[in-house]
């Protein structure tokens, strides 16, 4: 199976520096790197071992959330639904404490909850198990005489849970730190937020290939003639984080800024797969969905903060970027299969983004 380096890592941490690119590796160095071999968007046996060793250890961006706001409400969702597929719960209690959890009985393997809704125990419909919105263990029938029962094993296990504005994140067993994570965001996040919209789209094209195209504003004059016009192309500029990126775009038009800056539009990139784009009307979010190798579905999510804004600036024809998006990934994929192609260089001064980001993924996968 095809390997990638991207040199030393640790756990908690973005991979350490690289002192070469030996052909194999993703040199630290973006002058003298080169980018993820081909293959590795088009290799089955690549994609499943991403699958497990980076999204079933990320945060993830928990889908209708906003469902447990009321004490004693419960919430069932999967980590990353149709990518890794881990049944999970969210779970209020009456003293308005929010958990999450395994939402898998530990007698037999039940799923617990299938419907949001109140609820004020959590109880197994095979054979009647019942815990508490705590996860933890209450009552089992016809379980007399069982030696050593109840122990912690029978409790449900926890997951951790981060909360970004009215956004919530779950994760199993995390690679980074949650804070870590979403600080450069907590910036952009001053502002009362409702929910307005939730659309979908299927690209056929790697996950990856995605995330390469919005980490990086070099695409935007040749491939969104509409919104090229609405930022000034020669100011666009990209600020690292150890486990994120933030992409800034100033408005061409003072009026398309937001108040008392000329900044149209803050992209940021949680590693390794939800993209965070801040608008003067609010706030639109893509969690990108990986589907199979070359497969991927785009969960399309909206909150307004100021709807007298809303389909103006950088932010004002979205539907359109993201076809445009989508067109040019997909030829992308097509390219990537070619026999002539294996990999290319890095523009120093417009994919340092796109640079960071295959580091990572190296790092990881290695």
């Amino acid at each position: 199976m095809p390997t990638w380096r991207s040199g030393t890592s640790t756990r908690r941490s973005a991979p350490a520096a690289n002192p070469c690119d030996d052909g194999a590796v993703i040199d630290a160095d973006i002058r003298r790197a080169r980018t993820l071999p081909a293959a590795f968007y088009r290799d089955a046996a690549m994609f499943e071992r991403i699958r497990e060793r980076v999204f079933a250890r990320s945060w993830q961006l928990v889908d209708g959330a906003e469902q447990a706001a009321r004490p004693g409400t419960v919430v069932p969702f999967p980590l990353l639904g149709g990518c890794v597929d881990e049944p999970l719960l969210l779970a209020r209690d009456a003293a308005g404490v929010l958990r999450g959890m395994s939402n898998v009985c530990t007698h037999r393997g039940n799923l617990l909850c299938t419907a949001a809704g109140a609820a004020q125990q959590l109880r197994c419909r095979y054979h009647g198990r019942r815990f508490g919105l705590d996860g933890k263990f209450v009552a089992m029938p016809e379980f007399e005489g069982v030696e050593g029962f109840p122990s912690p094993a029978d409790d449900l296990p926890r997951i951790q849970l981060g909360e970004l504005g009215p956004l919530v994140f779950a994760a199993i067993d995390p690679f980074c730190k949650f804070d870590e994570l979403v600080a450069p965001a907590r910036a952009h996040l001053g502002r009362r937020f409702e929910l307005t919209g939730s659309r979908s789209y299927d690209v056929a094209a790697n996950w990856a290939l995605y995330c390469d195209n919005y980490l990086e504003g070099f695409h935007v004059p040749f491939v969104h003639a509409a919104l090229a016009k609405t930022i000034d192309y020669g100011t666009y500029r990209v600020e690292l984080h150890p486990w994120s990126c933030v992409q800034i775009a100033e408005a061409a038009a003072p009026g398309d800024a937001f108040e008392g800056t000329n900044v149209a539009a803050w992209y940021v990139f949680l590693f390794p797969n939800t993209m965070l784009n801040f608008y003067p009307w609010g706030l639109s979010v893509n969690v990108v969905v990986p589907r199979a190798v070359d497969r991927t579905r785009i969960l399309y999510r909206t909150w307004v903060s100021d709807p007298s804004r809303v389909g103006s600036g950088a932010g004002g024809s979205l539907d359109r970027v993201e076809q445009e998006d989508d067109e040019i990934v997909e030829q992308v994929q097509k390219g990537v299969r070619a026999r002539l192609y294996d990999r290319g260089r890095y523009s120093p001064s417009r994919e340092a983004g796109v640079h960071h980001f295959h580091r990572l993924l190296a790092g990881l996968v290695e």
